[in-house]
């Protein structure tokens, strides 16, 4: 019952996650608008949440603090969930920047929806369980 619950959630985790990090690479593309030779970034989020669910996914680099010369060093590398693209621009400008505020403001609300929405799936399904326990 419990992995049941896990893998149902670990869905919406992922989900969450990876909209997390699409809304920090939408908000540097809006912070650098002005930066010359700036190129906006974004990645496919289908395809960045297959991989995830398949378990290509992994945790952050993470190293082991050493206290003694005895202990055994230990490191784990991953690679990103998501390959950073660059967009290709509509209309290039002249000092080589590619973001489009128009593009990505629409792109921003609709990550910010599907954030939003995500959430609410998530409470919804904690309630209904809470009943479900409480009758």
């Amino acid at each position: 019952m419990l992995d049941r619950l896990n893998e149902d959630f670990r869905f919406y985790q992922q989900a969450l996650s990876l909209r997390a990090q699409r809304q920090e690479v939408l908000s540097s593309n809006i912070a650098n608008a002005d930066t010359p030779n700036y190129k906006a970034r974004d990645f496919d989020f289908k395809a960045a949440m297959q991989n995830a669910m398949e378990g290509s996914m992994r945790l952050q680099d993470t190293s082991l603090t050493l206290t003694s010369a005895r202990h055994i060093p230990a490191k784990a590398v991953s690679q990103g969930p998501t390959d950073l693209l660059y967009r290709l621009p509509y209309q290039p400008s002249m000092d080589g920047n590619t973001v489009d505020m128009d593009i990505e403001r629409v792109q921003f609300a609709d990550n910010t929806l599907h954030y939003q929405s995500t959430m609410q799936l998530i409470s919804s399904r904690i309630r209904g369980m809470q009943t479900a326990i409480q009758d």
